[in-house]
């Protein structure tokens, strides 16, 4: 592979910054990743993965090997960088809803003493509207020989690299030509396969990535608002769900009822949107996101009363095993997990909690260190008087229920996800239950 003129530098070394640093070096540019987690470094330089990502290892792999992708936590490593990614974390704010733009605003002041002439900072992170302006300004006096643009990312968590190497659109915010040839130019094997191209202004492109967000987590609790009114009226989400799906205006996707959406983007993106809204003057404009979020963390609560209602409401004599704690499949993410919510609530009222997950028992028990874990399936069932489906891993929707009924005690399942086959469990003896299905 042609090795390319550029060289790019990835500031913070998290889970886009590897992700995009790893793509990046497949596509033959020469990347170096700084990160003051001296950890983290340390585990990147030996080539392996901090975390799970389907296939990134095996990329990251072979890129460390080709020599073209490098590690480090000394910023003097970008001095000779044309292109420096920002990929830091905003985190929501301890003290309210607002995104902390600390990380952000950090990494800017480390790499400004070292940006060479002619450079070009990118923001990838997830920043409130009007942040890149405010950057751009302040570069100007610390390196105003440099310039700044910004490029929300939008990767699933399971589908990074995918998303990343083949994107759906690329989003630049610049405000001049010169940086949008530059972003050209870094792209163009991207925008060689044919991949839209969206030249915004900064604080459009900020506004992109949040209003996609607003918009799935607006549709996810929809479909979890109908749940309710099926269980209510006696319908059947899934088959509703399915009906409205076939409108192309609507489509089906994200139209999945259950227990909601969980991570570390959709419930604080939002947040911060509401805050940044408000601090805008434009509060009314968003107020429909509190309900939003409201549905969301109320569909946690409803899988309670359904357990409540099968067992009893003092929940002290009963096992639970819950299969998932990490917040979607093909992830060790737990942040915000809905399922391992509703495990440490359930624990909370008094029942044994038994977690088992394929990648997220670690990261669940440095978060809940008070749960009881299992590595496999059938030890979490054991003697168990109720089963919880909160992830929806390929292996627990193939699971055999007749091949399980002599480990648990009571046959009863509630599947958070509405993605096992009802009528296998029942055959099998189970009673069933989900969330927006009454039968």
């Amino acid at each position: 592979m042609k090795v390319m003129d550029e060289k790019l530098s990835v500031v913070g070394c998290g889970y886009l910054g590897v992700t995009h640093a790893a793509c990046m070096s497949s596509l033959g540019y020469r990347v170096v990743g700084v990160d003051t987690d001296p950890v983290k470094i340390a585990e990147l330089q030996s080539g392996k993965l901090p975390f799970y990502e389907p296939g990134l290892d095996t990329l990251l792999a072979q890129e460390m090997k080709s020599g073209r992708l490098s590690f480090t936590t000394d910023v003097l490593a970008v001095t000779d960088a044309d292109v420096h990614f920002i990929c830091v974390g905003t985190p929501q704010s301890k003290d309210g809803l607002a995104a902390d733009l600390t990380y952000v605003k950090s990494a800017l002041a480390a790499i400004s003493p070292f940006l060479k002439k002619g450079s070009l900072v990118v923001g990838k992170s997830t920043v409130p509207v009007g942040t890149a302006q405010s950057l751009r300004e302040e570069l100007a006096k610390t390196a105003p020989h440099a310039d700044l643009a910004w490029n929300p990312e939008f990767l699933r968590e399971g589908f990074a690299v995918e998303d990343t190497l083949t994107p759906n659109r690329l989003v630049v915010g610049v405000a001049n030509d010169l940086a949008e040839d530059i972003l050209k130019k870094v792209y163009k094997p991207i925008l060689d396969l044919g991949t839209p191209w969206i030249r915004a202004d900064l604080p459009t492109s900020e506004l992109v990535k949040v209003a996609a967000n607003s918009f799935l987590a607006t549709k996810i609790s929809f479909i979890n608002a109908m749940a309710e009114v099926c269980e209510a009226a006696g319908g059947d989400v899934t088959v509703l769900a399915k009906a409205i799906g076939y409108d192309p205006r609507i489509g089906n996707k994200f139209l999945q009822a259950g227990i909601g959406f969980g991570g570390g983007c959709l419930p604080k993106d939002i947040r911060a949107f509401m805050a940044r809204a408000e601090e805008l003057g434009a509060k009314q404009a968003l107020e429909f996101l509190r309900e939003i979020d409201a549905i969301n963390l109320r569909a946690r609560l409803r899988v309670i009363d359904v357990v409540r209602s099968e067992l009893s409401d003092d929940l002290s004599q009963y096992k639970i095993a819950v299969l998932g704690a990490t917040f979607k499949p093909d992830s060790d993410d737990v942040r915000d997990s809905p399922a391992l919510d509703i495990a440490a609530q359930l624990n909370a009222a008094g029942a044994q909690v038994v977690v088992t997950d394929p990648q997220g028992i670690e990261p669940a028990r440095k978060r809940f260190p008070n749960l009881e874990y299992a590595l496999n399936v059938n030890d979490a069932l054991k003697d168990a008087n109720l089963v919880l489906h909160l992830t929806e891993w390929k292996e627990y929707r193939q699971i055999d229920p007749a091949a399980i009924s002599s480990l648990v005690k009571n046959k009863i399942i509630i599947d958070g996800r509405n993605m096992l086959d009802r009528d296998l469990w029942r055959k099998a003896g189970w009673k069933f239950r989900a969330l927006g299905r009454t039968d």
